[in-house]
């Protein structure tokens, strides 16, 4: 035990799974909650028009915060650790979100204890604060399935998004290192963070939305395409990033043994 955790590369390889697997997990459950990119940012609703489809703006998941570092780390991991490391995280990362999903919904499941359901309430307010928060929360066992009790058809659309997701990229990532060699990093990363996230944008939002809600499909298709240009924007926008992740990690194995990891990850 003492030599695994001696190891850099297997260090390494703990701390980016970690990250991974934190942030995927974390990103499932606050995205029950849609925010306004543009008011967030001080601005107004874009207010477009696409495929007929009026009022269109970056109304988007609060997932959106958590997904750019799994998409950074899938492109590191698959730098170094290669095709299995990426499959065999991204498996378990499914596995483990839907163990945590039928986790919750057990926990939303349990009768609550009567007195928790007003908890929020303080005996030492005035009846116009009690009076005003129970108009905002009136019962907390609700408003925690509500915040957690995340739809079937979303938790199911997230999952199959994902995992399409992951293995398109490993794929399309090696296809152009096959090509690029160990240059362009920019392009490999980049370029396989495009493809795979236009088929989860489309996945997820299919799933969920005109599947299990019977949404129209120019609208769901509408709704689709303004999800792929923020996530396309950003990952452009943390090409960067990538590039100071790989010369930190660098420095860390020191060259030899990167390269060494690299040309192993190839294979």
């Amino acid at each position: 035990m003492h030599q695994f955790f001696s190891s850099r590369p297997n260090k390494l390889w703990v701390l980016l799974s970690g990250f991974f697997i934190t942030n995927a997990l974390v990103a499932e459950f606050v995205g029950v909650k849609l925010f306004s990119l543009e008011k967030t940012l001080g601005g107004q609703p874009v207010n477009w028009t696409m495929l007929g489809q009026e009022n269109l703006a970056f109304t988007l998941t609060a997932g959106v915060m958590l997904w750019p570092a799994v998409f950074i780390m899938t492109d590191i991991i698959n730098e170094y650790y290669g095709r299995r490391g990426v499959k065999m995280l991204s498996y378990l990362t499914a596995g483990l979100i839907t163990y945590a999903f039928i986790m919750v919904n057990i926990a939303i499941w349990l009768e609550p204890a009567e007195f928790w359901r007003t908890a929020h309430i303080k005996p030492n307010w005035s009846a116009e604060e009690q009076a005003g928060m129970r108009a905002l929360v009136s019962d907390y066992n609700a408003a925690y399935s509500v915040v957690f009790g995340q739809s079937q058809w979303i938790i199911v659309g997230s999952l199959v998004a994902f995992l399409v997701a992951q293995i398109v990229d490993v794929g399309v990532f090696h296809r152009i290192k096959n090509f690029t060699g160990e240059n362009r990093i920019w392009m490999r990363a980049t370029g396989s963070t495009l493809v795979s996230q236009f088929l989860d944008s489309f996945v997820v939002v299919f799933i969920a939305l005109y599947i299990g809600q019977q949404i129209p499909f120019v609208y769901v298709l509408a709704i689709s395409i303004m999800s792929y240009l923020y996530k396309a924007l950003m990952a452009i926008v943390l090409t960067p990033v990538i590039y100071l992740v790989h010369s930190a990690i660098d420095r860390y194995l020191g060259e030899e043994l990167a390269t060494e990891m690299k040309k192993a990850a190839q294979r």
